[in-house]
Parts: structure tokens; C-alpha cells; sequence
């Protein structure tokens, strides 16, 4: 490898950073709001409370729902068990 393939190798790394560097640029200012915005929505209905293992085969999950809290008890995979805030449960 001769001085001048090292020096057209930088040259071409240097090329495309650059190129990568301006559509990075240009993205943030033209791009609409929506798609630079890196938060997740605040207004999610469903939302993880708390989780608990139990054992490696099962988990109890707290999870809220439309304001309802929902406790789960999953295991193997499948959803074994669940009960809503108003005391009413089901088995799966």
C-alpha cells in the first residue's frame, strides 16, 4: 500500500463523513417537529406499574389501563391469571 492509497482512503473517509454531516444538518432543519422528537408520548394509555418475579417460570405484573390498575400473573410464556382493581379475577 503506497502514500498515496493511504492518503485517497482518508480522502474518501473524509468525503463521506462530510456527506453524512451536511444530510444530518439539513434533516434537523427542515425536518417536521414529529420526527426529530425523541420523547415518548406522555398520553399512553397503558403503562407498566410494577413487576415482581416470583420464580424463574413466573412473574406477577402490575400494569394500569384507561386509570385501572390490572394485576398478571404470567408464566411459561402464557398469561396464567389476571384480576382488575375491583377485586374481580379470572383464571386463563
Amino acid at each position: 500500500m503506497t502514500f498515496f492509497d493511504i492518503i485517497r482512503m482518508l480522502a474518501a473517509l473524509a468525503v463521506t463523513l462530510g456527506i453524512g454531516g451536511v444530510a444530518l444538518v439539513l434533516a434537523r432543519r427542515f425536518a417536521p417537529l414529529e420526527v426529530l422528537r425523541l420523547k415518548a408520548p406522555t398520553d399512553r394509555r397503558l403503562a407498566l406499574v410494577e413487576s415482581l418475579m416470583l420464580d424463574p417460570q413466573r412473574r406477577l405484573v402490575l400494569v394500569r389501563c384507561d386509570g385501572r390498575e390490572h394485576l398478571l400473573l404470567l408464566g411459561e410464556g402464557r398469561l396464567l391469571a389476571e384480576a382488575d382493581g375491583a377485586g374481580k379475577g379470572r383464571a386463563g
